[in-house]
């Protein structure tokens, strides 16, 4: 029996709440690096402080994941754990910009457990949204589902991205005091909290999940067969072989994407340039233009959202995937070879091309070989293959930079455009399930 076809306010429904998680997500990936300078890590500590959101996701998303799977309540399967974990996402946004007041003698150490509280709750809020889009529509409408989803992503991260150049804009300082955060970023994490809970009670109350005996039917099943709970190491045996393919793909690209979250403040710190005076912008300008950077590629990415689901319906995911991976590959190598603050925009279009495939193409890949019985439990595993590579690279970027590199950090940005290129060539390895 198949699942009914959705509307297109209701497929946006279904992820809406993702774009306020992303608002959040966008904020931590440019401003972190900021928040623990301004309390005393140098540049080799900062991988180390990274390390916080892949081992979160490492941790939670296959738990939550699998508990999803085989729970109902009044709100349904997966809307409990994106509504209880974006109410802790607000509240950890809102505490971050004061790590320093609540712990004045160890502020890097109490910055470092609220990033840690922080990344926690975003993979319980975020880990779901990727269930339900599978959950929610048949194989037909997954690719627009999971486009839309990206598209959201990218709205999202454009807003939190900017939203401490808009502040500065209506006077708001982007001066940090000794020890402290600068108003803009923190402001802007209060605002970013706020948007996130607004935005995923919209989901949580315009979503209606399939009941349990509706779910097995759509699905081919008895509502005894959908509720089997196998144990977590015989899921692991039953990996569909696509996964561990797109396994590989997926290393390389989020380890290039870790190294730009990463180290793109401190590579182009004394670097990047006024494009009106031609002189080097200071501390802060800098910080807020790598926030205008990091708006900059969820712009294309929106843009190619629109179209990858078309393109990829007509010459197949795998061909648009690896053309999109290709992109990001020269924008990360773009990024090393200018100074003009504007013309950094240019390598950004390209990272936000790949950036909109990554988001899109493994999942419309994945979500046709996996058993719709096991799509939560499924798609936490499959975050390994996200949260690893930024494990591995935040154990050795440390190292990288300051003994290979000898303390470069531009240097870090041009690996990121290697990694980007192995990460296209070895799309070729992935068989999709057609």
């Amino acid at each position: 029996m198949k699942k009914p076809k959705l509307s297109f306010p209701q497929i946006w429904n279904l992820s809406f709440g993702f774009l306020g998680v992303q608002i959040g997500y966008s904020l931590q990936n440019s401003n972190t690096s900021t928040i623990f300078e301004s309390m005393g890590a140098d540049l080799h500590q900062l991988s180390y402080f990274w390390l916080a959101a892949p081992i979160a996701g490492l941790i939670v998303q296959p738990i939550v994941g699998l508990f999803s799977d085989g729970t109902w309540t009044r709100l349904g399967r997966r809307i409990p754990f994106i509504l209880g974990g974006a109410i802790v996402s607000a509240l950890a946004l809102a505490l971050m910009p004061n790590a320093p007041l609540l712990l004045a003698f160890a502020p890097l150490a109490m910055g470092a457990f609220i990033l840690l509280f922080m990344d926690l709750s975003f993979n319980v809020t975020m880990q779901p949204f990727r269930a339900l889009v599978a959950d929610m529509l048949d194989d037909e409408q997954k690719t627009k589902g999971y486009v839309v989803q990206t598209f959201l992503i990218n709205l999202g991260a454009v807003v939190g991205a900017v939203l401490p150049l808009i502040l500065t804009k209506f006077g708001v300082s982007d001066t940090a005091p000794a020890g402290g955060v600068a108003p803009h970023i923190a402001f802007s994490y209060y605002i970013g909290g706020a948007i996130l809970l607004l935005t995923v009670l919209v989901t949580s109350f315009k979503t209606r999940e399939y009941p349990p005996e509706e779910f097995a039917r759509y699905n081919d099943r008895s509502v005894e067969q959908t509720a089997e709970k196998p144990s977590f190491g015989e899921l692991m045996r039953n990996i569909p072989r696509v996964m561990l393919q797109l396994g590989v793909v997926q290393f390389f690209s989020w380890a290039a994407l870790f190294l730009m979250w990463t180290y793109l403040k401190p590579a182009i710190t004394g670097v990047v340039t006024s494009h009106e005076t031609g002189m080097l912008l200071t501390d802060g300008q800098t910080q807020t233009w790598v926030g205008v950077l990091n708006g900059t590629y969820p712009i294309p990415a929106c843009i190619a959202s629109l179209f990858i689901g078309g393109i990829a319906s007509r010459y197949g995911n795998k061909v648009v995937y690896a053309a999109c991976l290709l992109f990001g590959a020269a924008g990360f190598a773009g990024l090393s070879c200018i100074s003009d603050q504007y013309a950094l925009m240019i390598p950004m279009v390209g990272i936000g091309i790949a950036w909109a495939g990554i988001l899109a193409m493994p999942y419309a890949i994945l979500s046709r070989a996996v058993d719709a019985r096991r799509m939560g439990v499924y798609m936490g595993i499959f975050n390994f293959t996200i949260t690893i590579p930024q494990i591995a690279v935040g154990l050795a970027g440390g190292v990288i930079v300051k003994y290979l590199f000898h303390g470069s950090p531009m240097s870090m940005l041009v690996l990121a455009a290697v990694f980007m290129l192995l990460a296209a060539v070895s799309v070729a390895i992935v068989r999709e399930t057609k």
